[in-house]
């Protein structure tokens, strides 16, 4: 497991934005993956989409470096952010935006 933390803390040092997620950008594989990858486009955000299923590894590991159960999960400059409700919430409040600001994420603030 300590080599997919090291993998992790890597993936999430090197990007700004970072979603674990089933499948990819382009091609979600879950309906609450895909919710969040529109979220983010509509905000015109860049981050770096991590397939979990290409390992079971990785699936599980992710879930136990946040102690948190379900994918998909957004960091932002290396802080865990949350899943898909709490990504949908903050973004309807105006928080994500408001934390992408703070955090001095370029976004299109819609």
């Amino acid at each position: 497991m300590s080599q997919i933390f090291e993998e992790i803390r890597n993936d999430l040092a090197s990007n700004d934005v970072v979603l674990y997620m089933k499948g990819n950008e382009t091609m979600p594989m879950c309906g609450f993956s895909s919710a969040v990858v529109q979220i983010l486009k509509t905000l015109s955000v860049a981050f770096k989409a991590i397939d979990v299923m290409k390992s079971e590894e990785l699936r599980e590991g992710i879930k136990t470096f946040t102690n948190w159960p379900t994918i998909p999960q957004l960091y932002i400059k290396g802080e865990f952010i949350g899943g898909c409700d709490i990504v949908r919430e903050m973004y309807q409040d105006g928080e994500l935006q408001a934390l992408l600001e703070a955090k001095g994420i370029p976004h299109t603030g819609k």
